[in-house]
C-alpha cells in the first residue's frame, strides 16, 4: 500500500511508523522534519513542510495519490476543512485520529462500544474532536469521502510514563518522588477503573484498519483489553522502580479546585471515570488483532529505556513543591478538625 501519515513521530505514530517500515510498505511521511530521526532515512519517503501550508502540500503532492492518508495531528475542525482539500479524490481512505475522552461524561455505563454518545462538558480538547468527527461524518454522507474514524484511550511508550496526575513538564518527577520515598499523589481513592494500552499493540490494530473496506465510515475504537485499578498502575509503575509505593489520595474535584493544572479536563473529563472498553467492532474488522503486552511488562521496558536515557528524565520542580504543599495542606485540615 502507498500510505501517507501527517505528522508521523507520536506515541502512537512511531510505532505505527515503524511497524510499517518493517513490513516494506510503502510509506509517505508529511511534517516539519523535527523529529524524524526517530524513524531514519530507509524505508520512508518525507514530505517536509508545515500541513498549513497548503500551496507547498500541493505541490509536493500534485503527481502523487494514496491508498491512506491519515493525520495525527488534526485538532479542530478547520484541520479537516484543509485536509479535504488536499486529498479529496487523492485517497481511497482518509482516517482521523480522535479520541475515547469524547465520550460521554458523566458516563452512564462504564462499558464502553463505539455507539456511546459524544459529550465531553469538562475537557475543550475533546469537544474539538467531537466537532471533528461530525465534519467528517458529513463528508462522507454527502460527498462520499472515504473516512475511518480512530478512537484512542491512554496510550503510552517507552518514552515516558504513563499516570493520572502529573505536572506540565511530563510524567518523571512522579517516578523521582518514588524514588526519594516520597508519597505520590494518585487521584480519588485510587479504585475506579482504567485502561492502558501499549503503542506497539495499538499498531498492530491500526495497520489491519488500513485498506480495510469494512472500516470506511467507520468510528473504531482501539485499546487493550486489560483492566486496571489505578492503585495496581501506579504499584506496577513502583515495582519497575523496584521501591515501596506511597500514595496519597486526593479527590479530583479537590485537585481541580487546587491546582495551577488542568485536572478538570485530564481527570473529571477522562481519567477519574471508570471505563472498561468494549473491543468487540474492532475484533470483527480486525479478527487477527490482540493485546498481547500487558501493562506490567509494558511499564518494565517503558521505565527501563527511561533509566537509561537521562534525557528522557525532564524533573518539574513546581510540580514537586506543589505535591508537598496539596499533602501539607490536607494533613494539617486533618489535625484541625
Amino acid at each position: 500500500m502507498k500510505i501517507l501519515f501527517i505528522g508521523g513521530t507520536g506515541t502512537i505514530s512511531t510505532a505505527i511508523s515503524k511497524q510499517l517500515i518493517e513490513m516494506k510498505e510503502d510509506l509517505y511521511i508529511l511534517n516539519r522534519g523535527s523529529r524524524n530521526t526517530v524513524l531514519g532515512s530507509e524505508g520512508v519517503t518525507y514530505l517536509t513542510c508545515d500541513i498549513n501550508d497548503e500551496p507547498t502540500v500541493n505541490k509536493l503532492l500534485e503527481d502523487k495519490d494514496f491508498d491512506v492518508v491519515a493525520d495525527f495531528i488534526a485538532f479542530e475542525p478547520s484541520a479537516i476543512e484543509r485536509d479535504y482539500r488536499l486529498f479529496k479524490g487523492k485517497t481511497k481512505q482518509y482516517i482521523f485520529i480522535s479520541s475515547a475522552s469524547a465520550y460521554k461524561k458523566p458516563l452512564s455505563d462504564y462499558r464502553i462500544t463505539e455507539g456511546v454518545t459524544l459529550s465531553n462538558p469538562y475537557w475543550q480538547y475533546s469537544r474539538d474532536k467531537i466537532a471533528c468527527e461530525e465534519a467528517l461524518l458529513k463528508l462522507y454522507r454527502e460527498e462520499n469521502f472515504p473516512i475511518t474514524i480512530i478512537r484512542p484511550s491512554h496510550t503510552y511508550s517507552d518514552q515516558s510514563i504513563p499516570l493520572g496526575v502529573h505536572g506540565d513538564n511530563g510524567s518523571w518527577q512522579v517516578a523521582k518522588r518514588m524514588l526519594e520515598g516520597k508519597k505520590v499523589i494518585i487521584h480519588g481513592d485510587g479504585t475506579s477503573l482504567w485502561t492502558m494500552t501499549s503503542n506497539k499493540d495499538f499498531a498492530k490494530a491500526f495497520i489491519g484498519l488500513l485498506g480495510n473496506i469494512h472500516a470506511i465510515g467507520e468510528s473504531v475504537q482501539i485499546t487493550s483489553d486489560e483492566s486496571l485499578t489505578w492503585n495496581q498502575i501506579y504499584q506496577s509503575i513502583a515495582d519497575a522502580l523496584n521501591v515501596e509505593l506511597k500514595p496519597y489520595y486526593v479527590s479530583s474535584d479537590f485537585l481541580d479546585a487546587v491546582g495551577p493544572y488542568d485536572f478538570k479536563g485530564g481527570l473529571i473529563g477522562d481519567k477519574a471515570n471508570t471505563v472498561v472498553f468494549d473491543n468487540s467492532k474492532l475484533k470483527k474488522l480486525v479478527p487477527e488483532f490482540n493485546a498481547t503486552i500487558r501493562f506490567d511488562q509494558g511499564i518494565k521496558e517503558c521505565i527501563n529505556n527511561i533509566l537509561n536515557h537521562p534525557e528522557l528524565q525532564k524533573e518539574d520542580l513546581e510540580f514537586d513543591l506543589w505535591c508537598d504543599k496539596v499533602i501539607e495542606a490536607l494533613e494539617n485540615a486533618k489535625k484541625n478538625i
